[in-house]
């Protein structure tokens, strides 16, 4: 059976940094690409960053510049480092991986941005 788990989520202030670990109960490499995905209160989920199996990464324009997305095949993890956070990073994050036709979902990680 396949289970996403993240974790890493938490209460941080404005300015810092969190990464977030989203590990697989299966062999990662089983996926064609796994992503992280966030819902603010109130708004609708959005791609934040994803990640193929061949490496190849890309991520929400707006978030490049501070959001990274990477890999441990050796450990079925996929994290996303988060730096100089915003209050409006606060969300759920939840961890997806797609291996067609499936698609499964973590139940996602809390973060939440004080000012």
């Amino acid at each position: 059976q396949v289970r996403l788990v993240e974790s890493g989520g938490g209460l941080v202030q404005a300015g810092e940094s969190l990464t977030l670990a989203c590990e697989a109960t299966v062999d990662i490499a089983t996926f064609n690409v796994m992503s992280w995905h966030r819902q603010a209160p109130g708004k609708e989920r959005e791609m934040v960053a994803y990640i193929t199996s061949g490496g190849s990464i890309n991520g929400k324009n707006t978030l490049k510049g501070r959001f990274t997305i990477s890999k441990d095949t050796a450990k079925n993890r996929i994290y996303l480092q988060m730096n100089s956070l915003i209050p409006e990073d606060t969300a759920v994050y939840y961890c997806n991986a797609k291996a067609s036709p499936y698609d499964y979902w973590g139940k996602g990680t809390l973060v939440i941005v004080s000012s």
